[in-house]
């Protein structure tokens, strides 16, 4: 049940809504100005067409298009003025939001970042992209980990971009830091259409999470976004998705507080807590050390594959970047 879309909302609920919003062309300043006031708009209209919306997310590229443009100027900051739009259409609409935005770097290439601002316009998350999508993207790889916060009927809140959530890694951290709900803001075209579906699905069954994911959309060109927005029960069983229209709202109800009884009563399939307590049923309290390999040697910055010296693509340059800079 998700309340026919979210049009009923339960007691419990939260309402989330995911907007199929058309990527943005930027290619100057003033047009990265309109970007910020286009999407300020979109806010007011989704809570005055949908009142009880708690949560608006707007896809991976919604603020600054996707130009991998790296100039100073087409790049934006967390308390500069096009965050500020954003904030105050949040606080003046009374709804929460998530938004995407290419952050400057002053040490580097620009972060992929997101942020998840509160109904009073307070930043409450900011996140940025751990695993950038090589070869095709330039960004320079996440350095604040996965926060997670408090949202709306004190529901708990992750926000991971596009890629990440490919890495069944990004999806146990969230959970692991309390997360009932893992937002996915994307820009993926209809090529990993089923691969966006599968990790969706999987993502919340082995975490015991609610997700919601949304892409970008274009109705037109061959490499527009997908939309393809998708909400997933915590077992693993989406309970709403949309199509590939242009601009599509999709709503869902979800219910943190039935993610708590799961994961306080689940026996069987209670993943997120049997993996850290092998076998309990033959050990007491279940064998907690580390039985894999990859974790070990990551911990301890000696990663590497079998067929480590045999990837062929290990930089950019295969899509038009120059060498990385950085060690």
């Amino acid at each position: 049940m998700n309340g026919l879309g979210g049009l009923n909302q339960t007691e419990n609920g939260v309402i989330v809504g995911l907007l199929q919003l058309r990527k943005a062309d930027i290619a100057t300043a003033e047009d990265l100005r309109l970007s910020a006031e286009r999407l300020a708009s979109f806010v007011h209209q989704v809570k005055a067409g949908r009142p009880n919306v708690d949560i608006i997310v707007f896809p991976e590229y919604s603020l600054n298009g996707a130009s991998k443009a790296l100039s100073a100027d087409l790049q934006c900051t967390v308390d500069g003025p096009h965050v500020g739009v954003l904030r105050d259409a949040c606080r003046l609409a009374n709804v929460w939001a998530c938004f995407s935005f290419m952050e400057l770097n002053p040490g580097g290439n620009p972060y992929n970042s997101a942020i998840l601002v509160n109904n009073e316009g307070q930043v409450c998350l900011h996140y940025r992209k751990l695993h950038p999508w090589v070869p095709a993207e330039p960004w320079a790889p996440g350095n604040l980990g996965i926060p997670v916060c408090e949202g709306p009927k004190g529901s708990k809140i992750a926000v991971v971009i596009c890629h990440d959530g490919m890495f069944p890694e990004v999806a146990r951290e969230c959970a692991y830091k309390g997360a009932e709900l893992m937002i996915r803001i994307a820009g993926y075209s209809s090529s990993l259409r089923h691969q966006w579906h599968l990790t969706a699905q999987a993502d919340a069954f082995c975490n015991l999470m609610y997700t919601a994911s949304v892409c970008g959309c274009s109705a037109s060109g061959p490499f527009g976004g997908m939309g393809e927005a998708i909400v997933v029960g915590f077992d693993g069983v989406p309970i709403r998705h949309g199509s590939n229209k242009e601009n599509e709202l999709i709503t869902a109800e979800i219910r943190p507080d039935l993610v708590r009884e799961a994961r306080r009563t689940w026996g069987a399939e209670n993943n997120i807590y049997q993996l850290g307590h092998r076998g309990f049923v033959a050990v007491s309290g279940g064998a907690n050390d580390c039985p894999y390999t990859y974790m070990q040697d990551l911990v301890a910055g000696r990663y590497s594959l079998p067929w480590e010296d045999e990837v062929l693509v290990k930089d950019g340059t295969m899509a038009g970047h120059p060498p990385p800079r950085r060690t």
